[in-house]
């Protein structure tokens, strides 16, 4: 058996396909799952090992980016995240899923004395939409997605991915608590404060990031793929989703 990983998807959700398929390119199973049956049965959650909200545009991002999404997590389905994230099961949040994510404040959490939701993703400096490939630095050893992971380079796709923490305090708790995944190397595309492009929460398992690893599991899928010769080697998102696999897999005995 394998570990199963639950592709969470709504109205506006358009990266679904691509990212069960990094799980399954990984070594584990996906289901794509609209949260429509989710809300009608929240016990579903507990048959998953791994979870992933993607990226798209939820609900059109009708009032903000990931806010409807996040709502209905809240409303109907809060208790069921919890208790997925305090079993040390992972969840992924990518692009909308990062806004998700941190709309819900399952990242970065009660830090740094702040109440609520404790960061945002806001407009990029520049004002529109970017869309371009950037190299990305590996910060975080307790992010368990990241963890010994060399410089990178991810696809980016957002309108709204400047991190914005909610005050210093948080800024620094992200710092202290090694709560910092990814931070942009070089270009720092969209103004984030620190250049973080993902953030993780304190315990490591839930990772939010804004690049877009599933677009990037197999080296052709990079624009300079033949001139760099990378015909051999794995996609540099590929060990993002190859670490979960295995911790999943070492939690629970399952795929071993």
């Amino acid at each position: 058996m394998k570990p199963r990983t639950l592709i969470l998807r709504t109205a506006g959700t358009n990266c679904d396909q691509e990212t069960a398929y990094a799980f399954e390119l990984a070594g584990a199973t996906s289901q794509r799952v609209h949260l429509n049956q989710l809300i009608e049965n929240p016990s579903l959650i507990g048959d998953y090992q791994l979870m992933a909200i993607p990226g798209g545009f939820s609900y059109g991002d009708d009032i903000a980016a990931g806010r409807i999404f996040a709502n209905q997590i809240m409303h109907h389905l809060r208790d069921a995240f919890y208790a997925f994230v305090e079993a040390g099961k992972p969840i992924i949040g990518i692009c909308n899923g990062f806004q998700v994510l941190v709309k819900t404040d399952l990242i970065p959490g009660p830090i740094g004395g702040a109440c609520g939701q404790t960061a945002t993703l806001t407009h990029n400096d520049s004002g529109r939409f970017i869309c371009r490939w950037v190299g990305l630095k590996p910060v975080s050893q307790k992010c368990i997605w990241t963890r010994g992971l060399g410089p990178i380079e991810l696809p980016i796709a957002h309108g709204e991915g400047k991190f914005v923490p909610a005050s210093e305090s948080v800024r620094q708790a992200l710092h202290a608590n090694d709560q910092i995944a990814l931070v942009y190397d070089g270009e720092n595309p969209n103004g984030s404060v620190d250049a973080i492009a993902g953030i993780c929460d304190p315990s490591g398992v839930v990772l939010g990031l804004m690049p877009h690893p599933e677009r990037h599991v197999r080296q052709d899928q990079h624009p300079a793929w033949t001139r760099r010769g990378l015909f051999s080697k794995p996609g540099d998102g590929f060990n993002i989703f190859r670490n979960a696999v295995l911790y999943a897999e070492g939690r629970t005995g399952v795929g071993v």
